[in-house]
């Protein structure tokens, strides 16, 4: 028995040798810590904020048999599929938008295979919260009824807003916005509102609140911020009205008038009130508290305050009525009252317009007659104007206003209540101007300033003015300007002159008369202004060719004005012209010109003006050219030595004689003639020998210049003669002393 099971040992090893070669294990994952991302999902959540593609986790695992393994990931049929897997890296993405306040776990099936064998776990990632929720109120908007008269401090209502985050970003808390402060409160943390300590409400001036309250959170992370979040609601509230206010009149001040056609029952002014508590007023009576003298009535109903005498018996022209409002109650008794004043005047009706009075009685026509420019300020005595107005108060409350031309007269007052005496006063001096009017004509108006009728009157004024002698003669021009020729006769006619002088009668005659150093020429007709020359003035442009001198014209008092007289003396060509010889000599050097050169005596262009030209030529008439202009005599171009002016006379002797005109340019034309002599030689002797040459023709140069050369001659002989003797004479009294000291110097024997 023995043996057989030994020898069967072998058989069995090998057997389960070959069974354990053929097994399979499976794959499986890793297990991972708390805080790992790499394992098998277990114990793992995920932020709802976190963004979809983000890589979340990896999925980690291995085969015992080192085989390479894949991974899986699926979900509950019905499920959002919120992740993907790598199956060959394991990594997880997000694919869908997590939100925990819909959806605060995951249920996932994770997967692992090496091909052959697979393992499936199922694990619950848990997602976390974000504060990305903001409060929502759960019974607002919202309307209520506080009564006007609730105590302060005194809770109203109950705010709730609810938060879906949790931790501090779920929690709550409660502010009212800024406007709303002063008058309510609400507690922070359980949304309690109330009317804010020492505050009330009031119906009469605010019906209704509108109070905006705000929920915050807590605050949470939200995409890696910070993030606070808060809404907000609006709570109405309706004050509901307490009797607790007296009566308010409606319109005040209130102002009634009695006029003096009223009759006794006439309706002078109702007055109005109403419950100061609008929601739920009371009626309203009315009486009177004082004032009213017993000459009124008050109906307690309407308010219409009615007169009770006629307007004559009234002893007061302003009543202040004091009138007393009160409020009833359901019950008919006396709530509360409030007080009023009512100013009723007793007035005149305006049925008089404002009337002019003159001396006797009413007038609407004034005249006067006055010198022009009185003194500024004057007063118009020679007017006597009053003015009236029969009514009384406002209705004889009147302005005055003078209409006219310029701003040359004033009248004072310029306002007027019932009557005054109107005086004109000068305002503008200057204006008044005889020589612009010989009359003024003014309206004078007298218009209401306060009445609805504007009853006016109007008063006409005429001043006639009386003329002075204020202006003195004024010449048309300042200067004038006159020319006369030379050589008019005397008394000639110059210029005239005029002067005008506005005034009137023998203020506006006008004598004249001339004066100044160059008057004596002329005269002036004294009424005509007409300045002639002199009967026995001879004018000559050549002599005196500028006048100037100053015309007067005077009134009948002295009065004057100067204007200034410039005379011209035209010239007349009355000069021909002249050579200072009618014999002249020139020497002329082949090459350059001689000059003649003649004067005309006349004073202006072109009578003094001279043109040149040649009019005859011994013995040939074409050898020279003149400048008109100058009197330049010249050889002509072509002739350039001695020998050609030779060959064109056929003789040695170069002189020539020419007859040379000189002729003005004025008109009628003067001219004079000369005779010109020139001795032609080369150029190129010197000047000298051309000046001694020219001496041949001149003796009495010739002369000058002998004496000249004698007396000089005879002068440097003294001065020679004169130095040699002197050097003798010296030579002399030094010989005779050498002598002497030759003398003196010998030896004695």
């Amino acid at each position: 028995m023995k043996n057989v099971e030994i020898s069967n040992l072998p058989l069995l090893f090998v057997f389960v040798q070959t069974c354990l070669a053929q097994a399979d294990f499976a794959p499986y994952f890793y297990d991972n810590g708390p805080s790992s991302n790499n394992g098998n999902l277990a114990l793992f959540s995920l932020s709802e904020d976190t963004p979809v593609g983000t890589q979340i986790y990896q999925l980690n695992g291995t085969d015992p048999e080192g085989q390479e393994v894949r991974y899986g990931l699926s979900f509950d049929p019905g499920s959002k599929e919120y992740f993907r897997v790598d199956p060959k890296s394991g990594n997880i993405t997000l694919v869908e938008t997590m939100d925990r306040e819909k959806q605060d776990s995951v249920d996932v099936n994770i997967s692992i295979t090496d091909g052959r064998s697979q393992v499936v776990e199922r694990v619950t990632i848990f997602v976390t919260d974000a504060n990305d929720e903001k409060p929502e109120f759960q019974n607002m908007p919202a309307i209520i009824d506080v009564l006007e008269t609730t105590e302060s401090g005194r809770s109203i209502y109950k705010v709730e807003a609810v938060d879906r985050d949790t931790g501090s970003g779920g929690s709550v808390t409660y502010h009212l916005q800024s406007p709303h402060s002063s008058l309510f409160t609400v507690d922070i943390n359980s949304g309690v509102l109330r009317i804010k300590s020492g505050q009330m409400l009031d119906y009469e001036k605010t019906k209704t609140h509108f109070v905006t309250l705000i929920a915050k959170d807590g605050g949470g992370s939200l995409n890696g911020k910070e993030q606070f979040m808060s809404s907000t609601a609006t709570l109405t509230i309706n004050v509901i009205d307490a009797q607790d206010t007296p009566p308010f009149f409606i319109g005040t001040p209130y102002f009634g008038y009695v006029y003096e056609i009223s009759v006794p029952g006439s309706e002078i002014f109702t007055v109005s009130a109403e419950d100061g508590d609008v929601g739920n007023p009371n009626p309203v009576s009315y009486s009177f508290e004082e004032g009213d003298d017993g000459v009124f009535s008050i109906n307690k109903t309407s308010g219409c305050i009615s007169l009770l005498v006629a307007p004559i018996y009234l002893k007061r022209e302003v009543f202040n009525i004091k009138v007393r409002a009160t409020e009833i109650s359901p019950e008919a008794k006396d709530v509360d009252y409030g007080v009023t004043t009512v100013v009723i005047r007793v007035v005149d009706l305006n049925n008089n317009p404002p009337t002019f009075y003159g001396e006797n009685g009413p007038q609407n026509m004034f005249e006067l007659t006055m010198y022009e420019h009185p003194p500024e300020g004057e007063i118009l005595r020679g007017l006597k104007i009053t003015v009236n107005d029969s009514d009384k108060g406002a209705n004889a409350k009147f302005n005055l206003r003078l209409i006219g031309p310029g701003r040359m007269l004033r009248a004072v007052p310029q306002t007027v209540l019932n009557e005054a005496q109107v005086t004109i006063l000068v305002e503008d001096s200057a204006a008044m101007d005889y020589e612009k009017h010989h009359f003024l004509t003014y309206k004078l108006l007298a218009v209401e300033i306060d009445t609805p009728e504007r009853f006016s009157a109007t008063a006409h004024i005429i001043i006639h003015l009386l003329d002075t002698n204020d202006n003195a003669p004024k010449f048309s021009s300042d200067y004038y300007i006159a020319r006369i020729p030379e050589n008019s006769p005397g008394g000639s006619n110059v210029v005239s002159v005029t002067a005008l002088d506005p005034d009137s009668g023998p203020w506006g005659e006008v004598k004249y008369s001339i004066y100044g150093s160059g008057a004596d020429m002329f005269l002036i007709q004294p009424t005509s202004g007409i300045i002639y020359t002199q009967p026995w003035a001879s004018l000559d442009a050549e002599v005196r060719s500028k006048y100037n001198f100053y015309v007067k014209a005077e009134d009948a008092e002295g009065k004057y004005s100067l204007a200034e007289v410039f005379v011209t003396v035209l010239d007349l060509n009355d000069h021909p012209p002249a050579f200072n010889d009618n014999f002249l000599e020139k020497t002329m050097v082949i090459g350059a010109p001689v000059k003649i050169e003649a004067v005309d005596d006349d004073a202006e262009v072109p009578n003094n003006v001279i043109e040149y030209a040649i009019m005859k030529a011994e013995p040939d008439n074409n050898i020279f050219d003149i400048d008109a202009d100058t009197g330049e005599i010249k050889l002509k171009s072509y002739i350039k030595s001695m020998a050609i002016i030779q060959n064109i006379t056929k003789k040695r002797d170069c002189s020539w004689s020419l007859v040379v005109q000189a002729r003005d340019r004025g008109q009628p034309s003067f001219s004079t003639t000369a005779v010109v002599k020139i001795d032609i030689t080369e150029a190129i002797k010197s000047r000298f020998v051309s000046y001694f040459l020219g001496l041949r023709k001149r003796p009495g140069a010739v002369f000058g210049i002998c004496l000249t050369l004698v007396t000089f001659a005879v002068s440097l002989t003294i001065v020679i003669s004169t130095a040699m003797y002197w050097k003798s004479v010296k030579k002399t009294r030094v010989q005779p002393q050498g002598k002497i000291r030759k003398i003196v110097r010998r030896p004695v024997p």
